[in-house]
């Protein structure tokens, strides 16, 4: 095809323009978004949905099955959609496997047709803990439904960086004891399928802790030098250095190539002092966008891309007052971002 000098100036100022937004990416997005409920003054989820569609988000993860979220999602097959099965759901349904297909009839068939969802997950965060062993049998009912009835829908659950008993370096990443008897089988039986796990990571929480001596630009991913060398392995920001100390720990029980997704990361804009800023939470987000769309992966897995999930969409008010209630990317009142994203 012949272009005239004029109109591909035109063209690649136009791609600029696309990409590029006061050096932040504003074309379509590889990461998803955490939708909680969590507040008395969220938006309709018909609006939430509009919002979505028009920030190019493909990939939503909801935390139970709502069924006002998951009427608005219905034909927007363009969204992925990743529904969780509550916690406190999970006693009565690892005791009867019929339990598990009349909550999958009540909760995940009617919107089988048009609603693309792509995961379900068996607990938030339960593994390591007094719940966690009713992840496993929840898990195996699930899997075996969706696979008899052939869906492509996949069965996993969602874990915290608490399952690790060392974490630092990353080589020496090992789960507790707990976590080995809980989180392993679950490992085992993704592994089977290779179906992800999917993992919360946030470095703001360890940093946190330790402001002094876990320097700012690791923490948030804007430091491009090697703050960390594990062998032959360089970290220069501590996301990198948190998922491979998990996929350390996996190694470790035998579970070997298994996928992670992050389920949740991000970085409050308020809550705690200068710790946490819109400016702040904005560099962090706005880097983990970016390490998602550049499909290049960690430091241990450098060929494997990193696929995740931002938390979170809005700011809820009915969290825990302080951090926990400002996580949001916008203002549920008047859907304004709290700083610029996408």
């Amino acid at each position: 095809m012949h272009c005239s000098p004029k109109t591909v100036f035109l063209f690649f100022i136009s791609f600029i323009v696309l990409i590029f937004n006061h050096g932040l990416v504003t074309a379509a997005s590889n990461v998803g978004l955490n939708y909680g409920l969590l507040g008395d003054n969220l938006p309709p989820p018909s609006n939430v949905i509009n919002l979505y569609k028009s920030i190019d988000i493909t990939k939503v993860r909801i935390f139970d099955p709502n069924t006002e979220v998951l009427n608005a999602l219905r034909g927007h097959q363009d969204i992925e959609v990743t529904v969780g099965v509550k916690d406190q759901d999970l006693a009565a349904l690892s005791a009867s496997e019929e339990a598990v297909k009349v909550w999958f009839a009540t909760n995940i068939d009617p919107y089988l047709t048009d609603v693309n969802i792509t995961f379900i997950t068996v607990g938030n965060e339960v593994i390591p803990g007094s719940i966690g062993p009713q992840v496993l049998p929840v898990m195996t009912s699930l899997t075996n439904l969706v696979k008899s009835r052939n869906l492509p829908i996949s069965i996993s659950t969602v874990v915290s960086m608490a399952n690790l008993g060392q974490s630092y370096p990353p080589s020496a990443g090992t789960f507790t004891s707990q976590a080995r008897d809980q989180l392993t089988p679950v490992l085992k039986l993704l592994s089977q399928t290779s179906t992800p796990i999917l993992v919360n990571i946030y470095p703001y929480f360890p940093y946190a802790t330790d402001p002094v001596n876990i320097h700012i630009d690791y923490a948030i991913s804007k430091s491009e030098a090697v703050v960390v060398q594990d062998g032959p392995l360089g970290y220069s920001n501590m996301f990198d250095a948190m998922f491979d100390a998990f996929v350390w720990a996996m190694e470790k029980e035998g579970v070997k190539d298994l996928p992670m997704v992050v389920s949740e990361t991000g970085w409050p804009s308020a809550g705690n002092g200068d710790l946490t800023t819109p400016d702040i939470a904005a560099t962090y987000n706005g880097n983990f966008v970016k390490h998602v769309d550049s499909g290049k992966g960690t430091p241990k897995r450098p060929n494997g891309g990193v696929n995740g999930f931002l938390f979170a969409t809005f700011n809820e008010n009915q969290k825990p007052p302080g951090t926990e209630q400002n996580f949001g990317l916008y203002n549920p009142v008047d859907m304004n971002p709290i700083y610029k994203l996408f």
